[in-house]
């Protein structure tokens, strides 16, 4: 159902909740707090300004009553900066992005400088959630860069997020190689991150496990499975995905951009499977990467293709505006953007086992959101 039926038919109505002369800035993500009572964002200046925000706020619903969580410290216009903050599902505790502190001019808030950072209201404690280590020989469960755009998992045990490797900037940077390239990770609560060495102020001690799950390379074949971009990331499910003989699995979708066999770039629909146990290494090579390559996922990481599009008449997913991959709260569909056959940007849902894709929006003017799926039923909700 789109918003302008929903408006139209007297379901929803608009309400000022904020009126004081900062910006508001909700991420794309778990925006109200577990009792619905509130509502968190960050203060940021503008789309773009999460280095120079310093404030974590959020508002009650009911009475417009503003509280700051979080507040960083010497904040400048090179950093730390703070902002995408997200609630957890069901405790009193938020997730946001935290630039490295100290900044300055020649470290200034970065893709590749930056953390997720935990507070607990209830306990007021506040923590980093991935570890950082950028000291050789590096370390496996700890991460070398900026993890970004944090999203719980249904349960709360896990948060799935992109990610930008602070080593591979460098060596971009100096050999003028193509190294410096996005991709997806996840941290798990339940297994405890390993003690990182205190030897540069760019390592931190975090307390989540952390590792990236999708195996990402400057140049893909043509026509190939690899991917040179992960992105536009989204927890399948409330719980996963049930597979055909029944079981459930944990895993997390996302856009990848490939190579057609014309040479040409195309951004597909994958979705990958995270193991419970993420601190098994895999076939690809060491969790912790080395000094010329990224940190590699865990076995059973297993990513599989889900759609083809490359002999449509518009191939590929939307990408002229950003939106996320998003899945129904069973875990069955995703749902994503691309062009139906009059070039205009439909929704899009694809079986999360495997299947063809089917058009359910006809809209005579583009869809322009990522697309919201219903808490209990497989109705979806979208911006035109």
């Amino acid at each position: 159902m789109s918003t302008s039926t929903l408006f139209s038919q007297g379901l929803w109505q608009i309400r000022q909740v904020t009126n004081q002369a900062q910006n508001h800035a909700m991420d794309n993500n778990q925006n109200f707090s577990p009792d619905d009572a509130w509502i968190v964002y960050d203060t940021r200046p503008d789309e773009g300004g999460i280095g120079e925000n310093a404030v974590i706020e959020k508002v009650n619903v009911a009475t417009g009553k503003t509280k700051v969580i979080y507040k960083t410290k010497n904040a400048d216009k090179f950093g730390p900066g703070v902002g995408a903050v997200s609630y957890h599902p069901t405790e009193n505790e938020v997730v946001f992005i935290h630039g490295l502190p100290p900044t300055s001019q020649e470290n200034p808030y970065a893709m590749h400088r930056r953390l997720g950072k935990i507070v607990n209201e209830s306990t007021k404690k506040s923590y980093w959630m991935d570890s950082r280590d950028v000291s050789a020989p590096f370390t496996a469960g700890a991460l070398r860069g900026g993890t970004h755009r944090h999203q719980w998992s249904g349960d709360g045990d896990w948060l799935g997020y992109t990610y930008n490797d602070a080593l591979m900037f460098d060596l971009e940077e100096k050999t003028g190689n193509t190294y410096n390239l996005r991709t997806v990770g996840v941290s798990a609560r339940n297994i405890k991150s390993p003690k990182v060495s205190a030897s540069t102020g760019e390592n931190f001690q975090g307390e989540w496990y952390s590792v990236l799950v999708v195996k990402v390379v400057p140049n893909p074949q043509p026509g190939s499975e690899e991917i040179s971009k992960a992105y536009s990331d989204w927890w399948v499910g409330q719980n996963g995905y049930q597979k055909p003989n029944g079981s459930w699995q944990r895993a997390r979708a996302f856009l990848g951009d490939l190579v057609t066999s014309k040479g040409e770039k195309l951004t597909e629909v994958f979705v990958v499977d995270v193991p419970e146990d993420i601190t098994v290494e895999g076939t690809e090579g060491p969790l912790a990467g080395t000094s010329t390559t990224m940190p590699m996922p865990p076995a059973g990481a297993t990513v599989r293709r889900l759609t083809f599009t490359e002999g449509d008449k518009y191939p590929g997913v939307t990408t002229e505006f950003r939106h996320w991959v998003t899945s129904s709260m069973d875990g069955a569909f995703l749902s994503y953007l691309a062009k139906d056959k009059n070039g205009i940007d439909q929704v899009f849902i694809i079986p999360v086992n495997g299947g063809a894709p089917k058009q359910v929006s006809f809209h005579s003017t583009p869809v322009q959101s990522t697309v919201r799926w219903h808490p209990k039923n497989q109705r979806v909700c979208l911006c035109l």
